[in-house]
């Protein structure tokens, strides 16, 4: 089994910035691509950002490029999401999972071995 737990959420003014953190616990091993996902009230879990195990490959829903950077450090078993200039509408929680058997291929389909609790995240205007 795999523990996922999430950090770094709160809240946050339009235009600030928020770095999260998840870190892996458990049997971890290797070669598990991550990703973060977000849920707003009343709405569907969307993709947010996958990031490969090497780190060399991520992917990021369209609208989120170029505010969002997700990022991973292996011997700390953490993946990261740096947000900037954010908005009242990335107001979600943000949770983290993992995925062993597909890759970025299961997460940029909101499919993962593991997830972790989530982390909330409020931007206020």
């Amino acid at each position: 089994q795999v523990q996922l737990v999430e950090s770094g959420g709160g809240l946050v003014q339009a235009g600030g910035s928020l770095r999260l953190s998840c870190a892996a616990s458990g049997r971890t091993g290797s070669n598990y691509a991550m990703g973060w996902f977000r849920q707003a009230p009343g709405k569907e879990r969307e993709f947010v950002a996958a990031i490969n195990w090497s780190g060399r490959s991520t992917y990021y829903a369209d609208s989120l490029k170029g505010r969002f950077t997700i990022s991973r450090d292996n011997a700390k078993n953490t993946v990261y999401l740096q947000m900037n200039s954010l908005k009242p509408e990335d107001t979600a929680v943000y949770v983290c999972a993992a995925s062993y058997s597909s890759g970025t291929i299961s997460l940029r389909a909101i499919r993962a071995d593991y997830w972790g609790q989530g982390t909330q995240v409020t931007v206020s205007s």
